[in-house]
């Protein structure tokens, strides 16, 4: 394997540790927030009512919190995403990872989508929000679509994926976001980011920040290359 055209710290700094399984126990968080913390990472994104206990629990880390509207399917009412959003943020959320409506993208109600985002950003009040188009039920003529709504309703970031969906993260479907939003509008790979040479290969493909559960493997991996070393130590997160 090559060495990696990024250093360990410089991927630290484009993860969102993901800790949004619905059966974790909070040991299984607090081990994962440990995680986080120990590699510091850019954030963690947690399920909502995990948000007051994970700022907290990271106070001082130097590590983010952010969290997730509308999740997994992104059916839940304009005004439930937009309520969501200020009480993620009343309870220390610093960015949002909101899930585009995408039975109304693939009905083309481009309008009532950009809407629904828009009033999530404005309930944001300055914080990044990211759109979770979840393009493995998207054709790229939806992808497109959906970019230039999430884009239009200022947004942060297009994503590619919750993980729940059956699919992840594709190249391909990155390479149409990223060719579809303009500059101000960043690229995040989530679903499938498990190894360090997947993160390098889409960074190159544009994207700028990764939701992954496999924070250590993929930093450990990382370190060791910038050495020269075998296979570092990884922190087992198969029950995460």
């Amino acid at each position: 394997m090559n060495a990696p055209t990024l250093t360990a710290t410089e991927i630290a700094g484009m993860i969102d540790h993901a800790i949004l399984k619905p059966e974790l126990t909070r040991s299984d968080v607090d081990a994962q927030l440990d995680v986080a913390a120990r590699y510091r990472i850019f954030s963690v994104c947690v399920r909502p009512s995990d948000v007051g206990y994970a700022a907290a629990r990271l106070a001082g880390t130097g590590v983010a919190v952010g969290t997730v509207i509308g999740f997994p399917h992104g059916t839940t009412s304009t005004a439930a995403k937009a309520a969501e959003a200020g009480q993620a943020i009343a309870d220390g959320a610093a960015e949002l990872d909101m899930v585009i409506n995408v039975g109304r993208l693939r009905s083309g109600l481009l309008d009532d989508v950009e809407a629904d985002v828009r009033a999530v950003v404005e309930a944001a009040d300055g914080r990044v929000v990211k759109v979770i188009l979840e393009t493995a039920l998207l054709s790229d003529d939806d992808i497109e679509a959906g970019c230039r709504a999430a884009e239009r309703a200022g947004a942060a970031f297009v994503k590619t994926s919750t993980g729940f969906a059956g699919g992840g993260a594709t190249p391909e479907h990155i390479a149409l976001m990223r060719r579809t939003v303009g500059p101000s509008v960043q690229v995040k790979a989530s679903g499938g980011v498990r190894d360090l040479d997947t993160v390098l290969a889409f960074h190159a493909a544009g994207v700028t920040r990764f939701g992954t559960s496999g924070t250590a493997t993929i930093l450990d991996d990382a370190a060791a290359r910038e050495t020269g070393g075998g296979a570092a130590a990884r922190v087992d997160e198969s029950s995460y």
